[in-house]
């Protein structure tokens, strides 16, 4: 039985994932901010924990009551309220840093000694193509028009972060997913992909690491 920690897991992409993972046959141990607004993933068979990303004591005490981990799922993340750079300052980077990326380090640093008793470990970290310089400045590309700068800046800095951890840590799978313009919350639904579209990105156990993927395969940086 695989044992899976999946962050900001009540709704959207967090919630299609548990769906998929229980599905799939995992135990989903499932971190949200606020327990009480968590009856959607609970009713899907979840275990529910409180666990808010930019909270350490949050996080430890999450984390206590996982008794194993084989793979976590970084999928918390924030918009931010900065749209440009006339409305951007630098209390407003640092909270979309907070939880885009601090916040990843602070639950994959508490994971690690749970996921290195595993026999095949797995961090996966939802990034975005916003993150993608690439994509940013190619016409055509659903990112090209965005003009926020933490969002693009976190989600970057968090891909870089994953390839970082698979040098360090070479007897895990750890891997970046783009879930694509997908119709979530998040955007006020504006995407064109499903939410199952958007979580059709999965690296297995014995897969690739170090890499960017989405719903079609790698991307190459």
């Amino acid at each position: 039985m695989t044992t899976t920690l999946i962050t900001g897991a009540n709704r959207s992409l967090g919630l299609e994932t548990t769906r998929r993972l229980l599905e799939a046959g995992h135990t989903v141990y499932a971190g949200v901010r606020d327990p009480d607004r968590a009856d959607d993933v609970r009713a899907l068979g979840a275990h529910v924990v409180q666990l808010d990303v930019t909270d350490q004591a949050s996080v430890d005490r999450a984390l206590a009551e996982v008794p194993e981990l084989d793979v976590l799922v970084n999928n918390a993340g924030v918009l931010g309220t900065a749209s440009g750079v006339d409305d951007l300052d630098a209390a407003a980077m640092a909270e979309v840093l907070d939880t885009n990326v601090t916040g990843v380090v602070r639950v994959t640093q508490a994971a690690l000694p749970l996921l290195r008793r595993s026999d095949a470990p797995v961090i996966v970290n939802v990034a975005s193509g916003v993150g993608f310089t690439r994509w940013l400045t190619t016409p055509g590309h659903d990112e090209y028009p965005v003009a926020a700068v933490p969002y693009a800046a976190s989600k970057a800095a968090l891909i870089a972060l994953t390839v970082q951890y698979a040098k360090n840590l070479p007897e895990f799978r750890v891997n970046a997913s783009d879930p694509g313009y997908t119709a979530t919350a998040f955007n006020g639904y504006g995407g064109h992909q499903t939410v199952t579209e958007g979580t059709d990105a999965t690296v297995g156990p014995d897969g690739p690491t170090g890499e960017f993927h989405d719903r079609n395969g790698r991307i190459a940086y």
